[in-house]
């Protein structure tokens, strides 16, 4: 337990366990009552993760702080262990901070239908807001474990709220029947559960196989990152070459179902198109984020000699996503669906910023993961305001909106100049940085990386054109403008866009030093630039560099 006796980490994951429970037992004719109480438990768990990243000190020694350490199941090894480093800190505070926009902009997503007879008995509205609030508190939870059996627990349960969410509570814009757009809701669920079951099941197998490695040469099998991070850097611990490398493909291919990476993506279009926006966000924005910082956290200091081995392999896995996932985006005819490849193609530069390896990739990658997370929510839930309107995902059921509702079509433009990177905005520096990272180390990959960028503007520029430009189409004269609900939603996200676009400094003081840890736990270093320099009065001949001037200086 650290100094601070207050266990703020098991509060700020139970704070919104305690809101699903007491939201789920609010009365059927109390829908009102049930959404109140939702938001009033999201704004608290958003004070408590404000109340860590507050008592986060970026500069003190040791991986993590704030750490809360209890047995569990002593025969086992299992340990109820939490700490944070400052990239758990950061996507924490994303995480808490999107959950109350999603639970307002779905204010109304789970109302019954206009006349629908009234069922005093089922409550879709209380169970809508309390599936929320319990994907909320797992997600926290597993930014927090530092035990590797705690984190799967945490890593596979959420998938059971986020299944009734896509499942049972789906979009109702697309004018198909109600029977049809339950069949495809269940599809969507159905197959995101088994992609991620099939991930989870894979992975539980190589969580087994670590605790046996540990057991057999500890004398104590044990969960605990921190303490097999340190037998493996003492050497207590040695992993064979090919022992390593199947546990970390059976870790690694979890988290990129998760993600999600190219070829397992194709789950990812399904959950976001079937589900409410709100949700939509929740997926994209919350829960694959996940998968990326386990692959940070667990993958690279696990098994630093099997991640250095299949870095090539998933670099160009990584290229794949980025152009593929644009290149599809650029031709679909449903926003959701649109925004969903997208999706994947900025996973694509997290996951390529994550396995170059450097300190500005690793760094981007971190980055990327919150103004993704914040960009999207931005785009997708002016998106659903704008699909909820008329009634239709389809680009071409959209035409000269900004005539008749300016302020909903200048906030779509923001979040979708965000999602293009564009200077002054915050994933520009995200981009910038995994890229800078990734040429450094990997020239050719870095290149071709780039045309994401490209593809990128050509999609969201279009999408914009298609929708909000041009003549008014009779469907959308009468559409209103956001409302103040609406705005409440929007207005902090565009905020942070911009804040975060000129001023980055305070989530790269938080996440840098994560970052130069793990880089240290898997025995990377970042290139050093060998840049031809002319010859000055000491003499040298023209084939010199500066980093060999710099040796020679040394000696």
């Amino acid at each position: 337990m650290s100094a601070f006796s207050f266990p703020l980490l098991t509060a700020t994951a139970a704070l919104p366990a305690i809101g699903a429970v007491a939201t789920a037992a609010v009365p059927a004719a109390r829908r009102t009552a049930a959404k109140w109480l939702a938001l009033v438990f999201s704004l608290a768990t958003l004070a408590l993760a404000l109340l860590i990243a507050a008592r986060f000190d970026p500069g003190a020694k040791g991986p993590f702080q704030l750490t809360e350490s209890h047995a569990w199941i002593r025969d086992f090894g299992v340990r109820y262990d939490l700490g944070v480093d400052g990239i758990a800190v950061a996507l924490i505070a994303l995480t808490a901070l999107l959950v109350p926009f999603v639970i307002l902009a779905g204010w109304h997503d789970a109302d019954p239908l206009e006349g629908a007879e009234p069922n005093r008995r089922w409550r879709p509205t209380q169970g809508f807001f309390a599936l929320v609030l319990a994907v909320e508190a797992m997600v926290v939870l597993s930014f927090e474990a530092t035990d590797v059996f705690l984190f799967y627990l945490f890593f596979e349960a959420m998938l059971i709220p986020m299944y009734f969410l896509i499942g049972g509570f789906g979009d109702r814009a697309g004018g198909r029947g109600e029977q049809q757009a339950a069949a495809q809701r269940s599809y969507a669920a159905v197959k995101f559960l088994l992609y991620n079951l099939a991930g989870g099941l894979i992975m539980l197998a190589a969580v087994i196989g670590l605790y046996a490695a540990t057991a057999h040469q500890l004398g104590a099998g044990t969960f605990s990152l921190p303490e097999i991070v340190r037998a493996r850097a003492s050497g207590a611990l040695q992993l064979g070459t090919g022992t390593e490398r199947l546990l970390f493909l059976g870790f690694f291919f979890a988290f990129a179902v998760k993600a999600p990476l190219w070829p397992l993506h194709t789950w990812l279009p399904n959950a976001m198109g079937e589900a409410t926006s709100p949700v939509a966000v929740l997926i994209t924005a919350v829960v694959d984020k996940v998968g990326t910082f386990a692959m940070l956290r667990f993958c690279l200091q696990l098994f630093p000699e099997a991640s250095r081995w299949a870095a090539p392999v998933i670099l160009v896995l990584a290229l794949i996503s980025i152009v593929y996932g644009a290149l599809l985006a650029v031709g679909q005819r449903d926003i959701k669906r649109l925004i969903a490849y997208a999706s994947i193609s900025h996973f694509g530069f997290i996951i390529l910023g994550i396995f170059a390896m450097t300190s500005q990739g690793q760094g981007g990658a971190t980055l990327y993961m919150v103004n993704h997370g914040i960009s999207t929510a931005a785009l997708m839930l002016v998106a659903g305001f704008l699909i909820s309107r008329r009634g239709s995902r389809l680009i071409a059921d959209f035409g000269g909106v900004q005539k008749v509702a300016p302020v909903l079509a200048g906030t779509f433009l923001i979040g979708g100049l965000a999602t293009l990177s564009l200077p002054g905005l915050a994933p520009f520096v995200s981009e910038f940085l995994v890229l800078v990272g990734t040429f450094s180390r990997y020239p050719v990959i870095g290149i071709i990386a780039t045309t994401g960028i490209v593809l990128a503007a050509l999609y969201v520029l279009v999408l914009y054109q298609r929708t909000m430009t041009g003549p008014v189409k009779p469907e959308v004269k009468t559409m209103p403008d956001l409302r103040v609900r609406e705005l409440v939603v929007v207005a902090p996200l565009i905020a942070l866009l911009l804040f975060l676009g000129v001023y980055p400094k305070p989530l790269t003081d938080l996440v840098n030093p994560a970052v130069q840890h793990t880089l240290s736990v898997v025995d990377r270093k970042d290139p050093q630039p060998s840049v031809p320099v002319t010859a000055g009065p000491g003499g040298g001949g023209p084939g010199r560099t500066a980093q060999t001037q710099d040796v020679e200086a040394a000696k």
